[in-house]
């Protein structure tokens, strides 16, 4: 996996990036009781708001780290957003993208710089 200073997590599935947030980020929150997600087949570019979560706490928004096409949303958390809370880097994935050149990832910090981030 590779981080983000926003704090989400990007996975390499085949030539597709899965993108989450991470633990840290879940814990930060605190209770997510709504997500709204992007639609499939939407052409972002980095740094543009693909997704809203909403907590107990606060609102954020999810990022696109990276230029690409949306190709698939994870529909399970619109009905179950705790899922964000329970499994962040796994079942609560938020959205897959399709991008020109997975290289681009190198530039994103590895689990261990990650961990220095947070502290």
């Amino acid at each position: 996996m590779k981080y983000t200073k926003e704090h989400e997590w990007l996975r390499v599935e085949g030539d597709l990036v899965v993108v989450g947030i991470t633990e840290h980020a879940a814990s930060q929150l605190g209770d997510v009781v709504f997500v709204e997600l992007p639609e499939p087949e939407t052409m972002v570019a980095e740094g543009d708001e693909v997704c809203v979560i909403e907590s107990v706490k606060a609102a954020s928004d999810i990022l696109a780290p990276l230029d690409g096409e949306i190709v698939a949303v994870n529909s399970k958390l619109v009905d179950a957003p705790a899922l964000v809370n329970e499994d962040p880097t796994g079942a609560a994935w938020f959205f897959k993208m399709k991008i020109d050149d997975l290289s681009v990832l190198d530039a994103f910090m590895d689990e261990d710089e990650y961990a220095d981030l947070i502290g």
